[in-house]
């Protein structure tokens, strides 16, 4: 019985040694005469070839797409593991056929090892209830991590210290900022859909690009395509004009070359060497692990919606225009009944996906089950395009509100010291708006987490001090923005290793002992 593998680290290994077991523990075996002689508990590659295909297309993980072509690859890579065996011991070395020759399984299948991970996670969020609720004509405030001395300068107006304070509005929030919360709150809500605690083994921060992000949210055509900013990476012009007329076929040829039996053939041969030839994919071999971790969701049509949406918000904007066009074109031959076979044995939805899956993704290192892994998603992609490459609305909602709340007023007190004022985030608010945070905090939180990440006016020191505070009253939230101590470290980049041995070098002289000078004395 197939297994759930869920999310996380090397799943495309997992993936692998559970189709060894349910292969091996399957597949009817029986005795084959072959050459007057009888063998028992074997079977032959067409049998083999046979059971292994409708165990694949019965896995969620890789569904009805398979084909008999890719599963005898498969068979292969079988072979050459020593996953099966000849009759003769035989393995390795002699390719694998669909014909009736005879296979049997070794005594003991070599299945891939993997490192075993624990993780650690407190999913309880910090009790709310030590906040008192207001009494009717008092100024609300949205609660922060403040040390008594704080608490005191902030509450001063309440027990007469400060007599007046004023409503400011605060500065206009960067650019930079802007990216930084996208960034923050994608990856938070990546890991949250994969039921992750920790996004380690499957996707660096660093790798991510918020620039990309902000972009490919933003920057769309009507139809929500990316909009590239630098002309030379957009698609050659005789790309786009073959893709639109096999997009919209047969409703005119923006070609201007006479038609003729096979033209549609050819026109399709031209795009798919043009996607063909690049060496990289296009969801990029850095996003591989990724979008392998997404598979086990395409079960469930939102989740895997939601997913992939997300994902395909972090590829460089060039990569996901091409995707999106890609998609469109495909998904709308494989639905048009009026074009002509583009493949004399093969469906167009079938073509379409054995066509362009290896140039949408693969691994660098070329992993065993590779064609498998791109047949589904791609086969996924293709039939939901138009929301897989949309921006994903609760993500975008959830940004909004975040920008929102940084960008309201603030109360700046005439006799506080200027620097606390510059970062107080005290603001009057609703009774509604006071209670929403004790339904969901996590969102008032983490743009409280934001505030003292883009805090200009602290010192490094100061910055470390409070991060610290708020790890230790939220580590949910703390760990959400952090996932792992390399991007924890991005913030406080260790200073230059020269000047650390040259200030000891200069103290070691300095400690010198004292050496008795000779005497000039005759």
């Amino acid at each position: 019985m197939e297994s759930r593998i869920t999310p996380g680290p090397y799943r495309a290994t997992k993936l692998w040694n559970e189709i060894i077991e349910l292969f091996r523990a399957g597949m009817p075996l029986r005795r084959h005469r072959l050459h007057f002689r009888t063998h028992d508990r074997c079977f032959t590659a067409t049998e083999g070839t046979d059971y292994l295909n409708r165990l694949l297309r019965s896995n969620h993980n890789f569904g009805p797409d398979v084909t008999r072509y890719q599963t005898v690859q498969l068979l292969k890579k079988f072979f050459k593991n020593h996953v099966i065996e000849d009759i003769k011991g035989r393995w390795g070395k002699e390719d694998f056929e669909d014909n009736n020759r005879l296979y049997r399984f070794p005594p003991s299948s070599p299945l891939k090892p993997y490192p075993k991970r624990s993780y650690h996670f407190n999913s309880k969020f910090q009790n709310w209830s030590e906040y008192d609720v207001p009494r009717p004509g008092h100024i609300l405030v949205r609660p922060i991590i403040l040390n008594s001395e704080l608490w005191h300068k902030r509450h001063s107006i309440a027990i007469g210290e400060v007599s007046e304070c004023r409503i400011v509005h605060r500065e206009k929030v960067s650019q930079g900022t802007v990216e930084g919360i996208w960034k923050s709150m994608s990856l938070a809500h990546l890991q949250k859909i994969l039921g992750l605690t920790s996004l380690e083994g499957v996707l660096d921060p660093k790798q991510v690009n918020s620039k990309y992000i902000t972009h490919n949210v933003h920057h769309v055509n009507k139809q929500g395509v990316v909009i590239l900013e630098n002309k030379l990476e957009e698609l050659p012009h005789w790309v786009l004009s073959a893709m639109r007329c096999l997009a919209n076929w047969p409703n005119g040829s923006e070609l201007n070359r006479p038609m003729y039996p096979g033209f549609e053939r050819d026109v399709f041969k031209t795009i798919a060497d043009y996607f063909q030839k690049p060496s990289e994919p296009l969801l990029t071999f850095e996003f591989y692990e990724l979008f392998i971790n997404t598979l086990g969701l395409l079960q469930e049509k939102r989740v895997g919606v939601e997913a992939l949406q997300i994902c395909c918000l972090l590829l460089p904007p060039e990569n996901r225009r091409r995707l999106q066009l890609l998609m469109r074109m495909m998904a709308r031959i494989a639905l048009n009944v009026e074009m002509p076979p583009l493949h004399e044995a093969i469906a167009s939805r079938t073509l379409m996906i054995q066509t362009f899956s290896r140039c949408i993704l693969r691994s660098e290192d070329e992993v065993d089950l590779d064609e498998l892994f791109a047949t589904r998603l791609v086969s996924f992609m293709m039939d939901h395009n138009e929301e897989v490459l949309g921006v994903p609305d609760h993500l975008q909602s959830a940004v909004e509100e975040h920008l929102a709340h940084l960008r309201r007023v603030q109360i700046k007190y005439a006799d506080a010291d200027a620097s606390l004022a510059s970062r107080s985030i005290c603001q009057k608010i609703s009774s509604e708006d006071f209670k929403e945070p004790w339904r969901n905090p996590q969102p008032a939180l983490t743009a409280q987490l934001e505030e003292i990440i883009m805090g200009k006016d602290m010192s490094v020191k100061e910055k470390k001090k409070k991060l610290k505070q708020f790890q230790k009253a939220y580590p949910e939230v703390y760990r959400n923005r952090f996932p792992t101590t390399e991007s924890e470290s991005v913030l406080f980049p260790e200073k230059s290793k020269l000047k650390t041995q040259l200030m000891f070098f200069t103290m070691r002289k300095s400690f010198q002992p004292f050496h008795r000078s000779r005497s000039f004395r005759m």
